[in-house]
């Protein structure tokens, strides 16, 4: 994978500090050491809020000697890192650690160990521990496609366990290569099993988040439908040709479907407004924020994201992966369907494009992840291909280091809220009837037809509003709902 991100001035960032590996050493550091001292040297050069954590502070420690002895008293690395997390689950939502950084990297790539059944995890509605799962969509080609896996199938059971709120991790997502899925009946919140399993293999999975493009004829009206799971920027290529085929085919209306985007990169968000709008290249459309120390070191410019007519896409070493037009349909409105799980570079694009265009969401509230993140490895200067990168373990970090607006220095941390935050429909996916994707008995889709045939908004509700997920696969996996940086030197 490409680097996240290379700032020009960085030695100026990664050694302010009195404490570098420079100094006497006294003790014989072992990789707990070294991963200690990783952490604190990455979140002390780039965490968002480094100034407001004491343990953070420059002058924290006068030597090596005294960081070891300080991290010793935690048990892991992960603990480590969330000892320097400012408000944890408050301020700072999203900050992770990985001890597998080419996973990661995968993932960032839409690569993962997985069955290829997406899902999401609900509580039953008469009790307050059991949970059931629902078919969200099925990956192309895997052996949950194999199996006859499909959107809308509840299930509630894991190599015969029911389902639980304080078992499901270890059910869904430990290392097991196979998962016995005990199948449901909805039953109107309470499945009952009705004895159909299946056995699910997980296997390295390559998922185009360009996962439907297709144009719906809605009376006089040609509206482009675009399913879009993931900001990857592996998959820009793609994206642009699904703009092409909207341009071919005329359509004068489009639906962006983010109602299972956790977000990605900041690049492919840009350049996804720019596909939906044309009229505004050159024009301002996110700026980003920093920590003190990053932004006295880099240029203010690279703060700065604008709309584009070019697709430019490097590897790590600065050779050209990518280089074309991209494909703009010129539109002055445009209409999301969103959920609980749209976040981060999906709420980007629609916090983006309301400062210059016509926006509507249909669905429910988004994550109000606003923030976004680097990935720093284990090496001189932080980065994947940095100098003396450490073989002795794959530990990464991904903290946050930037907050982001739109050019009004807007954004929604709250979450995007149909009718309230911009005009919209609110509607909840009916786990009991899901329909299928792209097509009218998609019930957000459906609506979201009429609004855009009729402007009207409708008083349609249905029941699972009323329930939300406790969380879903695509969290599972070492991107989850991230959204990344991704400028160079």
């Amino acid at each position: 994978m490409r680097k996240i991100i290379k700032l020009s001035l960085l030695s100026f960032i990664l050694f302010v500090s009195s404490c570098s590996k420079g100094d006497d050493i006294i003790i014989e550091p072992n990789i707990n050491d070294d991963i200690n001292y990783f952490i604190w040297k990455g979140m002390n050069a780039f965490y968002f809020w480094q100034s407001e954590v004491p343990n953070l502070a420059n002058n924290r420690f006068s030597n090596l000697n005294e960081l070891y002895n300080h991290f010793k008293d935690y048990s892991s690395p992960e603990n480590s890192f969330n000892s320097l997390i400012y408000q944890k689950g408050v301020s700072d939502r999203f900050s992770w650690i990985v001890d597998d950084y080419v996973a990661l990297e995968n993932s960032f790539r839409g690569i993962n160990q997985s069955t290829g059944m997406e899902f999401g995890l609900i509580r039953y509605s008469n009790n307050n521990k059991n949970v059931f799962g629902y078919v969200r969509y099925v990956i192309p080609n895997t052996d949950a496609a194999l199996k006859g896996i499909m959107r809308g199938m509840i299930f509630n059971t894991i190599d015969g366990n029911q389902i639980t709120d304080s078992n499901y991790t270890n059910l869904l997502f430990s290392d097991a290569s196979s998962l016995n899925i005990g199948f449901a009946d909805y039953n109107n919140g309470n499945p009952i099993s009705n004895g159909s399993t299946t056995n699910l293999t997980k296997q390295q999975v390559f998922e185009n988040p360009v996962a439907i493009t297709k144009v719906i004829n809605e009376g006089s009206k040609k509206v482009g439908y675009l399913l879009y799971n993931q900001f990857s920027s592996s998959y820009d290529g793609q994206l642009n040709a699904a703009f092409n085929s909207f341009k071919t085919q005329g359509v004068n209306d489009l639906i962006i479907d983010l109602r299972y985007n956790g977000g990605g990169s900041v690049k492919t968000a840009t350049y996804l407004g720019s596909m939906i709008t044309g009229q505004f290249n050159g024009e301002l459309y996110s700026k980003e924020v920093w920590n003190d120390k990053v932004q006295a070191a880099v240029s203010p410019d690279r703060f700065l994201n604008y709309f584009t007519d070019k697709i430019n896409i490097t590897d790590q070493n600065g050779n050209i992966v990518l280089q074309e037009t991209v494909n703009s349909l010129n539109f002055s409105k445009v209409y999301f369907i969103i959920s609980g799980s749209t976040a981060s570079a999906s709420e980007l694009v629609i916090n983006s494009l309301r400062a210059y265009i016509d926006v509507k969401i249909v669905g429910t509230t988004t994550v109000g992840k606003q923030v976004g993140s680097i990935t720093l490895y284990d090496s001189d200067n932080l980065f994947r291909d940095g100098e003396n990168l450490n073989s002795e373990h794959s530990y990464a970090m991904q903290p946050i280091v930037l907050q982001i607006s739109n050019k009004d220095d807007l954004n929604e941390s709250g979450g995007f809220i149909p009718g309230i935050t911009l005009p919209g429909v609110k509607l909840a996916e009916d786990y009991g009837n899901l329909g299928v994707l792209g097509e009218r008995s998609d019930p957000l889709l459906v609506r979201t037809l009429n609004f855009i045939t009729t402007g009207s908004k409708g008083n349609f509700k249905n029941e699972t509003q009323k329930y939300s997920e406790i969380y879903n696969s695509k969290l599972a996996t070492p991107a989850g709902n991230n959204m990344y940086s991704d400028y160079r030197r």
